[in-house]
């Protein structure tokens, strides 16, 4: 889990919202596809992906606020 703070303008997240919970994970396709599977809708854009960083996905719970799914990229 991250805890960071972004600045007051970021356009990283919705404007109403005011944080994002970052969870750790090492299987993200895998963790996609169960999350899918359950009918939970699960956002994934090339741009959010970063080499030397990791893959970023995103879900939302029932209030709206985005949760960060992110498997960092493995040392070479």
């Amino acid at each position: 889990m991250v805890f960071a703070p972004f600045k007051a303008d970021t356009d990283y997240f919705a404007p109403d919202r005011q944080w994002m919970l970052n969870l750790r994970v090492d299987d993200l396709d895998g963790l996609l596809a169960q999350l899918r599977a359950a009918g939970i809708e699960a956002i994934t854009k090339p741009e959010w992906d970063s080499p030397g960083v990791g893959r970023f996905a995103r879900i939302h719970d029932p209030e709206g606020n985005p949760i960060e799914l992110w498997q960092p990229d493995k040392p070479a």
